[in-house]
């Protein structure tokens, strides 16, 4: 039984790290200068506004957000 936990525990710390390094990855991911340059040329007054008063970091994510809504985002105006 000993010898099970010996050979277990390593495993499942390995797959613990490998699911934390995928969650981290994206918070620690920073605003490329394609996407700081796309937000300024489509982004709204409410977003810019977010953008001088909170950051990039908070602007950029309610521009992300409104692109992924159904129909109002520059990207579905075409469909």
């Amino acid at each position: 039984m000993i010898g099970f936990l010996v050979f277990l525990f390593p495993l499942l710390l390995m797959a613990f790290m490998l699911i934390m390094e995928r969650i981290e990855t994206p918070l620690t991911r920073r605003a490329t200068e394609r996407d700081v340059e796309d937000f300024l040329d489509h982004a709204n007054s409410d977003e810019l506004d977010t953008l001088f008063r909170e950051g990039t970091d908070s602007a950029l994510k309610r521009f992300r957000t409104r692109l992924r809504l159904p129909g109002s985002g520059w990207l579905n105006r075409g469909n």
